[in-house]
């Protein structure tokens, strides 16, 4: 097996003491017996006769934290995190970073979660086109690469941090925004928000076109209030340092991180050596048998099947 703890030191630089405090004070922490929550977590999946009866501890707590040490809020995400690996294979299915349909979707794009957090402890994943033409890719390759790398990091995050997310739209967006099937988007936007312990604290959109307005109207039918007031619009670079230390980005952003292509390249080392494992979580899924339902799966699934089987799209 990989030795998780090493490829987490190189990857990302863990918080320091005086970060992992400030996160906890924030999420009010030191106020829980994170052992006994762990361990009722542990118990409730055993009761659940369609989810998954044992997981890794780690990831639990990683959960936990993520819910803000909701003991409701965390069995809720969790039920829903298995239901969306079962529903969605074209997000959680063939999780090889070897796959063609993945490789072509790296040909237009560069992303990567960078090594430091920000001095208040946030942990900054960056996306931007390689060239500003490009053929429209299959977008949902690049969310399943996007979860591959979330799923990752419930092992090698030692403890819970804030996220920041970054996208360059140095690109003809509209050229590409009508061609994407809205309802690849909401499902995405139903993993992230009801699926994974994220906590977003700011979504940059930077070398923003004119149209990103009309996007962003667009798809906040999907978004969360919450989401929906953390998203910042940047015409220019410099706006973007008022909220991330330009140190910590990569070169082609004025940092110091080193460059895009190389810190992509030791995400797709590391989620290649994790293949056996990817395989392996695959079959870690809620059971959405006959059997299973009819023992109590909650509402919230037909719901969730029902509105992606009726979404229209014009």
């Amino acid at each position: 097996m990989v030795n998780t703890k090493d490829n987490s030191n190189m990857l990302l630089v863990q918080p320091t003491l005086e970060q992992q405090a400030f996160i906890r004070n924030s999420l009010d922490q030191n106020s829980h017996d994170i052992q006994t929550e762990i361990e009722i977590l542990k118990k409730w999946l055993k009761e659940q006769p369609h989810l998954p009866d044992t997981w890794d501890e780690h990831c639990l707590f990683i959960f936990l934290m993520g819910c803000k040490f909701s003991l409701e809020t965390c069995k809720k995400k969790l039920e829903m995190y298995f239901i969306f690996r079962a529903t969605l294979p074209e997000f959680f299915s063939n999780r090889d970073v070897r796959n063609p349909e993945i490789r072509e979707a790296l040909n237009v794009m560069e992303a990567t979660v960078l090594p430091e957090l920000t001095p208040d402890g946030k942990r900054v994943s960056i996306a931007r086109p390689v060239k500003y033409d490009f053929e429209t890719p299959n977008i949902a390759d690049m969310i399943k690469l996007v979860f591959m790398v979330g799923d990752l990091r419930l092992k090698l995050e030692e403890t819970g941090v804030f996220d920041v997310y970054i996208a360059d739209f140095n690109f003809p967006l509209a050229k590409h925004f009508y061609k994407i099937n809205p309802l690849v988007l909401k499902k995405m936007f139903m993993c992230i928000q009801e699926g994974f312990p994220v906590m977003i604290k700011e979504l940059h959109l930077i070398n923003a076109p004119p149209f990103i307005e009309f996007a962003i109207n667009l798809i906040k039918p999907f978004l969360s209030p919450e989401l929906s007031q953390v998203i910042h619009v940047h015409t220019s670079i410099e706006t973007l340092y008022e909220f991330i230390p330009k140190e910590i980005l990569p070169e082609e952003y004025g940092g110091n991180a080193g460059k895009m292509s190389d810190l992509q390249d030791k995400w797709l080392r590391i989620l290649e050596e994790y293949s056996p494992w990817f395989e392996k979580e695959e079959n870690i899924k809620a059971d959405l048998s006959i059997t299973a339902l009819q023992n109590g799966l909650r509402e919230d699934y037909r719901e969730l099947e029902g509105s992606f089987r009726n979404l229209c799209v014009d």
